[in-house]
């Protein structure tokens, strides 16, 4: 007999990639999607199937972790095998802004899931997966294991509004596990990417910008802290380690990371490099700037594939030579930053059998080229009306 998902957050990068996986695996997928005035789906318009035909195996349901009686009522009907709690407010950022709203949602949300489960006798069928983060441990030197990595057992210190939401999520999950004797898990989950990340997280922020001055439709990209280092990964490896934790035959917690870290710098680098554009560092602090310095004229015709028909204006790259195409705006500053985030992944190796598919390398450049499809789709159009 086929397994019965329910995914929450199923619009998110994150929830249309456990998506197809649980698709592929034969899975009966349900998702719980906010009410909204316009589209929110684009993620998985490509997995919904008609409801009058024949072994649907795909079903949406309009929900909010908000909401305690739409949760148990959406739960009491779907009586899923497995749940996976992937909906948060999830930008750092915001959660400056919002904290009250991630609280409830982040906080509040996983609880009343667990409770759900609790409620309706569930607790021996239902299998749950709570998506904790690496923003729990809040990036304190003196909380690394012997190699200097974060591990499931390193203490936490979470250093937003997003990461102490999240760290009750973790602990009432927990909690739930030892007092009901219930089977819930955390996935510590470190950065992880994809095309289908949100344009306002960072690394699609940065490859989105750089698609744009590559043809000409932004001037500047503007950053925050650059020294930020992250362990970043590729969202369709993480939702497969998602799916291996509620396999397993005892209920744990595993952190989920590549165990490489990076600048933000040196992930701009890279991303411009893949469209040819060489780029040196001026200056330090807010008053760093990034400096087109070189352009490789064959690999920019390959990445934006001028040899194709197409509309594209007659831009020349090499006229930026130069110019300031990257600058810092305290703005984007945190309050309180995280400077460093490095997983060891040992235990989710060893216990999973779970290892990445993609490196840095491939995850950038399959984002690059992804932008540089839709920059160039919408490249008729008012970019700022896309991109803002």
């Amino acid at each position: 007999m086929n397994k019965t998902a329910l995914i929450t957050g199923i619009t998110g990068q994150d929830g249309s990639y456990l998506a197809e996986l649980l698709l592929e695996k034969g899975y009966m997928v349900h998702g719980v999607k906010r009410r909204a005035s316009s589209f929110n789906t684009a993620r998985i318009d490509h997995l919904y199937m008609d409801q009058h035909e024949n072994h649907v195996n795909f079903k949406l349901h309009y929900g909010d972790l908000t909401d305690s009686t739409n949760i148990i009522r959406i739960i009491q009907e779907v009586q899923p095998d497995e749940i996976y709690n992937l909906g948060a407010m999830s930008h750092v950022k915001v959660s400056f802004d919002s904290p009250e709203y991630v609280a409830n949602v982040d906080g509040m949300g996983t609880l009343r899931i667990l409770e759900a489960v609790r409620i309706l006798g569930l607790t021996e069928k239902t299998r749950i997966y709570q998506a904790s983060t690496s923003e729990l441990y809040g990036g304190l030197e003196e909380n690394k294991n012997e190699k200097g990595f974060y591990d499931e057992n390193s203490p936490f210190y979470p250093r937003s509004p997003y990461g102490v939401a999240k760290i009750y999520g973790f602990w009432i999950t927990k909690n739930y596990r030892e007092a009901y004797n219930m089977y819930a898990c955390n996935g510590i989950l470190f950065n992880h990417e994809s095309p289908r990340r949100g344009e306002t997280f960072v690394t699609r922020k940065i490859t989105m910008a750089t698609a744009a001055i590559a043809l000409g439709k932004q001037e500047c990209l503007y950053l925050g802290n650059m020294n930020a280092l992250r362990d970043w990964g590729h969202a369709k490896d993480y939702v497969e380690a998602m799916w291996r934790i509620l396999q397993q035959d005892v209920a744990e917690d595993y952190v989920i990371a590549t165990g490489v870290t990076t600048s933000v710098r040196d992930f701009v680098e890279l991303s411009f490099k893949e469209v040819g554009l060489n780029i040196r560092w001026e200056g330090e602090g807010v008053d760093e700037v990034g400096v087109l310095v070189e352009v490789d004229e064959d690999k920019y015709k390959e990445a934006v594939k001028f040899n194709e028909p197409s509309n594209l204006s007659t831009f020349q790259p090499s006229n930026l030579i130069g110019k300031q195409l990257i600058k810092v705006d305290p703005a984007y500053y945190r309050p309180t930053e995280v400077d460093l985030l490095l997983g060891d992944p040992t235990k989710s190796k060893t216990k999973l059998g779970w290892k990445p598919q993609y490196d840095l390398a491939g995850l950038v450049s399959e984002m690059v080229a992804s932008d540089v499809e839709i920059v160039k789709k919408n490249f008729n159009a008012q970019w700022e009306h896309i991109v803002g």
